[in-house]
C-alpha cells in the first residue's frame, strides 16, 4: 500500500497520521515544503521517504514528486493531506495519477461550495437556511425583501469567518455588497442557533466508525469579527438522533474512507420554515479532520488515538477502541486585548485536576481561537460550566 501524505509537517500534530499509517502497514511517502533538517524526528521516523518541494502551490514540483514516488515504488494507492488548504491539490494529483481512493477535483470543487452542499443536506433530510447567490445588488435586495433582515453575507467558497458579515439593513447590504462584489458570495437568512459539530471517520462503505460532537462557548463569527473570547468542548454523549443525522449526511455526500467535520446550527427558537427549537440545520461539511488541536480534544475525551484510528479504518476497515466515553475535553481561548478577572496561572490553579495544558497560539490561529488557550477535560457538566465561566469572566462582569 503506497500512501502519499502531503504536508505532514504542518499542522505540527499531523506527523501522527503518518505514525498510524506506518503501524497498519502502509509505505508512507511524505511531501513537505520545509527543509528536511527542520522536520520533527518523530516525522522522519514514521515515513519511508520524504520529498522536499519549495511550495505546494507549484504544481510542476508536486507532479515531479508523485512521479518520482511512482517510478521508485510503483502504483500509488492513496494521496491525502487531511488539510482544507490542500484538498483540491490532493484531488488534482489523484486525477493525474489515476488514484481512485478519494474525490476527483470536479467533486471537491463542488463540495467546497456552500450553496452546492445544500442539495446534499436536503437529500439527507436536513433543513438548510434559505439563500441566494446574488449576481447583482438588485438580486440581493430582492432576496432581502423576501426574507427580511438580519442576513448573513459570506464567501460561497471559503473556510472560517473571513469576509463574513451580519447585515441588519439595506444600508448594510449595499455597503458590504460593494466591498465584496468581486468575490462569489452567498447571501443567507440569519439562523438563531448554537453551532455544533458532528465529526468522525467513515469506512469504505460510508459507515461511521467513530463520531464526536463539539459545542461552542461563544460565537465563532463574533470571535473573529469582534475579537471576543471563544471556547469549545467535545460532549460526553451523542444522541441516537444526532448519530442518524450524521450517517444520513455521510450517505448523501457519499463519503467513504474519510475523516469528516460537519457543522450544524441547533435552533435556539422556533423558526417558521426551518423547524422547532432544537432542530439541526445543515451548515457545511468539511472532508478532513476538524482544525487546530480538535483531534487532540477527541483523544482526551475518549482516551483514544484518532490519528491511529483513521489509519486503521482506511487500511484495515476496522475500528478497535472502547466506545465508553469518560471525559469531555475542551479549551478556553483568551485574548490579550480583554481584561479578564483571573490570570492564566490562577485558572490553572483553580482547575488543577482538569488542566491539560496552556498554549500560546501562532498568528495563524489567533484570529479564531485567541492568543492563549487553556485546555482541560472534565468528568461532569457542572465542573465544565464552572471552568468556562471562570476562564472567560471579564473584570467588571
Amino acid at each position: 500500500m503506497n500512501f502519499i501524505f502531503i504536508s505532514p509537517n504542518y499542522p505540527e500534530n499531523y506527523w501522527m497520521f503518518c505514525r498510524g499509517l506506518k503501524k497498519y502497514g502502509a509505505k508512507v511517502l511524505a511531501i513537505v515544503d520545509a527543509p528536511y533538517d527542520s522536520l520533527r524526528p518523530e516525522l522522519k521516523q514514521n515515513v519511508d521517504e520524504c520529498y522536499v518541494v519549495q511550495s505546494f502551490h507549484n504544481y510542476d514540483e508536486m507532479l515531479k514528486a508523485v512521479a518520482y514516488f511512482t517510478f521508485k515504488y510503483g502504483k500509488i494507492d492513496w494521496i491525502e493531506s487531511n488539510n482544507e488548504a490542500w484538498l483540491a491539490l490532493d484531488a488534482r494529483l489523484r486525477d493525474d495519477f489515476n488514484v481512485r481512493s478519494g474525490f476527483s477535483l470536479e467533486k471537491i470543487n463542488e463540495f467546497q461550495s456552500k450553496a452546492a452542499m445544500k442539495k446534499y443536506y436536503e437529500k439527507a433530510g436536513v433543513p438548510v437556511a434559505r439563500y441566494c447567490l446574488p449576481r447583482s445588488l438588485e438580486e440581493a435586495k430582492a432576496f432581502a425583501e423576501q426574507i427580511g433582515f438580519p442576513l448573513v453575507l459570506k464567501p460561497d467558497h471559503g473556510v472560517g469567518a473571513s469576509f463574513t458579515y451580519s447585515l441588519y439593513s439595506m444600508e448594510d447590504l449595499e455597503k458590504y455588497y460593494e466591498n465584496t462584489k468581486d468575490l462569489c458570495m452567498i447571501l443567507e437568512e440569519y439562523v438563531k442557533g448554537d453551532v455544533i459539530t458532528l465529526d468522525g471517520i467513515c469506512d469504505a462503505q460510508g459507515k461511521i466508525r467513530f463520531l464526536g460532537s463539539m459545542e461552542y462557548v461563544g460565537n465563532c463569527m463574533e470571535s473573529v469579527l469582534n475579537q471576543d473570547s471563544i471556547g469549545c468542548f467535545y460532549t460526553f454523549n451523542i444522541s441516537e438522533e444526532y448519530r442518524q443525522i450524521a450517517q444520513n449526511v455521510i450517505d448523501a455526500f457519499e463519503l467513504k474512507n474519510r475523516f469528516f467535520h460537519g457543522e450544524y446550527f441547533r435552533l435556539t427558537e422556533d423558526i417558521e420554515g426551518l423547524g422547532k427549537k432544537g432542530t439541526l440545520i445543515g451548515l457545511e461539511v468539511n472532508f478532513r479532520p476538524p482544525g487546530g488541536f480538535a483531534p487532540d480534544l477527541m483523544n482526551y475525551s475518549n482516551d483514544i488515538d484518532v490519528y491511529e484510528l483513521w489509519a486503521e479504518v482506511l487500511l484495515r476497515q476496522s475500528a478497535s477502541y472502547s466506545k465508553l466515553r469518560k471525559f469531555s475535553a475542551g479549551f478556553a481561548g483568551r485574548r490579550d486585548c480583554i481584561p479578564y478577572r483571573y490570570n492564566t496561572q490562577e485558572i490553572e490553579t483553580m482547575f488543577n485536576d482538569e488542566h491539560l495544558g496552556t498554549e500560546l497560539l501562532p498568528p495563524a490561529y489567533t484570529a479564531t481561537m485567541g492568543n492563549v488557550t487553556i485546555k482541560a477535560r472534565f468528568t461532569s457538566n457542572e465542573r465544565r460550566e464552572e471552568f468556562f465561566k471562570t476562564a472567560l469572566e471579564r473584570l467588571g462582569d
